[in-house]
């Protein structure tokens, strides 16, 4: 909403108390009541564990209320902008996924926000689908939940001893970043899929290390791997995105992870 604005658009932000996106009806009703050209689409069930134990809320929320979307935007004649994961690819791979890799997730998480991704390409030819990866932004402070960052900040002020993983690879995406390209792809970009996330690999280990050396604290963190820390769902061990796409059109390169880091705590 602050990059729209920014920029100039007129823009109506609808959170969970505005509606409902589980019901059709109701989607309906605020795309009449709006008359939108776009709509973005950034929420998400992404509570990936909790997903194992409640497959239908994940589905419901990243599946289904994206179908309610996509077939309102047809009626509407408006465009769908849909955030999506890397989790929708299974972590085989040892070089980051282009938007030609073919899908295959390994969670209900992952499979419901692939539901998601289908559901838009099915209804819709005026459409964009983002798949990014370990957002992190200032807002994440004001959640419930978080981000990572502000977990290993916390942990650390704590006095916690902290156990990360060394050997599952992820590219972090700062959210200031993520929206200011997301709107230069409703601005100037081709419909399509698209990738944008953080510009580096980097290990969940070396990520929080870096957390803290930005942040000038001082916590044991003990490296420890896939077999000695078991989640309830499974995780893509490898799913640094490429943004190869995104640069080729000429949009600006995401910020180093390092530069991201020191603009979060700065914001903090």
């Amino acid at each position: 909403m602050r990059e729209l604005d920014r920029r100039g658009h007129t823009a109506v932000g609808l959170g969970r108390q505005d509606l409902d996106i589980t019901r059709a009806d109701l989607v309906d009703q605020a795309m009449r009541l709006h008359s939108p050209a776009w709509l973005i689409n950034a929420a998400a069930y992404n509570q990936v564990d909790v997903a194992e134990k409640e497959p239908l809320a994940a589905f419901q929320a990243n599946g289904l209320a994206v179908r309610h979307m996509a077939v309102a935007c047809r009626k509407a004649g408006a465009t769908l902008l849909h955030f999506s994961t890397d989790h929708v690819f299974d972590g085989r791979k040892t070089t980051p996924y282009t938007e030609d890799d073919l899908p295959g997730p390994v969670s209900a998480y992952g499979v419901s926000k692939l539901a998601g991704e289908l559901y838009t390409r099915a209804y819709l030819e005026r459409y964009y689908v983002v798949r990014t990866a370990g957002v992190f932004g200032p807002a994440g402070r004001e959640t419930n939940r978080g981000n990572f960052v502000e977990l290993k900040l916390r942990k650390a002020a704590e006095g916690q001893v902290m156990r990360v993983v060394e050997d599952f690879y992820a590219s972090p995406t700062y959210a200031p970043a993520l929206a200011a390209r997301s709107v230069d792809l409703i601005e100037r970009a081709p419909f399509g899929t698209y990738h944008i996330g953080g510009s580096c690999e980097v290990s969940w280990y070396q990520y929080a290390l870096m957390i803290l050396d930005e942040a000038g604290l001082r916590a044991e963190i003990q490296p420890t791997n896939d077999r000695e820390y078991r989640t309830l769902a499974r995780r893509p061990k490898y799913s640094v995105l490429s943004n190869a796409k995104i640069e080729s059109l000429g949009l600006e390169p995401m910020p180093a992870l390092r530069m991201a880091i020191q603009d979060y705590l700065r914001r903090r």
